[in-house]
């Protein structure tokens, strides 16, 4: 296995477009196979097939207050009405409510045959043998109609949606008890650096406290993925190419950063090229020109982002990202992309597609993306500051404040 590489017989680097690399990227897999899993098993999947409701939802007409269940014709104010049973929620028995009577309900309760309202009990004295009633409601208030929000055999759930805790309630409301997903990706994350601690400890002078690791695992776990392996890793070429190759026995991507510059000591460069598992090519954006892209001896996609906080979150963000959403099988594998109006003039590089970090807030009921902190793709206090990315064209130097702008939406959610 060799330890070194022939800097002079490396070819020239290819160069890419950001879209042209994003589609390299997602060409490398697609979804994971099927399982059947339990619901409690399943949150963060998504499904791979559409799901119906096996019922109507509610199953029968049901009190949406504490009250009492009548007809409305005798549902005036100041009538006084014998109270002919009490229902609480889970009763199953087929109760009618007789003619000039009133039932008393608990929220969820059926409501008896011939009933067709119910009056809160905040509007009565809250009598149990006898009840008056102190208002009047419209007829039919108060009562959830069988199916009025879902239908059996109606598609509740489609192919691709990413379950998390609404949906896995939807599934087990309308009896499903398991569901069929993709597997989740397994992801390694490998960070390179004879200069990283990792135990917190006292710096010396050259060294820095590791953090790559810790964000890209997040930021793979936020995606969707299991994160199975997390490695840091001095800057020695056969010891990379050695983990490399282990790791990709047991993760679906392998995920490295640092190392992938032009540099003497860039090492996953090296072991890349040395063990000819992939090609490294500049991507006209900043920041993260630099990346690695290929494939390891088991068959598993690496992709090697560059070492620079800033430019390992935002090449995560259009490269890995996507690609974990599209083998878990998510329908929307992109972040969701926004018109904002700019808060601030921004200068851009001529020919790079800049993605600078920006704070979106709502002004007059616009959308406005303010930039936070500069260009530097060392600047990790700026980008825990941010929840967007702005997206500079790359054949744009200046946008000026007040003009509309697209904006990578990084808050919560699935989109």
């Amino acid at each position: 296995m060799p330890e070194t590489v022939d800097h002079a017989s490396v070819p020239a680097r290819p160069v890419r477009t950001l879209d042209e690399h994003a589609a390299a990227v997602l060409a490398l897999a697609g979804p994971l196979p099927v399982q059947v899993l339990p619901l409690a098993a399943a949150r963060g999947a998504a499904l791979a097939q559409d799901v119906a409701s096996t019922l109507d939802l509610p199953p029968w007409p049901s009190s949406a207050m504490d009250g009492y269940a009548l007809r409305a014709a005798d549902a005036r104010a100041g009538a006084v009405l014998d109270v002919a049973d009490d229902v609480p929620a889970g009763d199953t028995r087929a109760v009618v409510v007789p003619a000039g009577a009133a039932v008393r309900m608990m929220t969820g309760a059926p409501v008896p045959a011939d009933a067709d309202t119910v009056v809160p009990v905040e509007l009565t004295d809250g009598g149990t043998d006898r009840v008056a009633l102190r208002d009047v409601v419209a007829p039919g208030a108060h009562v959830r109609h069988r199916g009025e929000d879902v239908r059996a055999g109606e598609v509740v759930l489609r192919a691709g949606d990413v379950l998390g805790a609404a949906a896995l309630g939807l599934l087990a409301a309308t009896g499903h008890r398991q569901v069929a997903v993709h597997g989740r990706p397994r992801v390694a994350v490998v960070s390179t650096g004879s200069e990283l601690v990792t135990d917190g400890g006292a710096l010396a002078h050259g060294q820095i406290h590791e953090s790559n690791g810790v964000q890209l695992a997040a930021a793979a776990e936020a995606a969707g993925a299991r994160v199975v392996d997390v490695r840091v890793l001095a800057d020695d070429v056969p010891d990379v190419l050695r983990v490399l190759d282990e790791l990709g026995t047991g993760a679906d991507v392998v995920v490295t950063t640092g190392g992938v510059s032009v540099g003497a000591y860039d090492v996953v460069r090296d072991a890349l090229l040395a063990g000819g598992h992939g090609e490294l090519v500049h991507v006209r954006m900043q920041p993260g020109k630099p990346q690695g892209v290929g494939r390891l001896p088991s068959g598993t996609p690496v992709l090697s982002l560059p070492g620079n906080p800033v430019s390992a979150f935002v090449s995560f963000e259009v490269f890995v990202r996507p690609l974990l959403r599209r083998m878990l099988g998510a329908r929307h594998v992109h972040r969701r992309r926004l018109p904002a109006v700019l808060a601030s003039d921004v200068r851009s590089p001529a020919g790079r597609r800049q993605l600078l970090r920006a704070r979106l807030d709502v002004r007059d009921g616009a959308l406005v993306a303010t930039p936070v902190g500069g260009p530097g793709s060392h600047l990790l206090g700026a980008l825990a500051r941010a929840d967007a990315l702005l997206d500079v064209p790359a054949d744009a130097t200046r946008v000026a404040a007040g003009e509309t702008v697209t904006v990578v939406d990084l808050r919560e959610g699935d989109a």
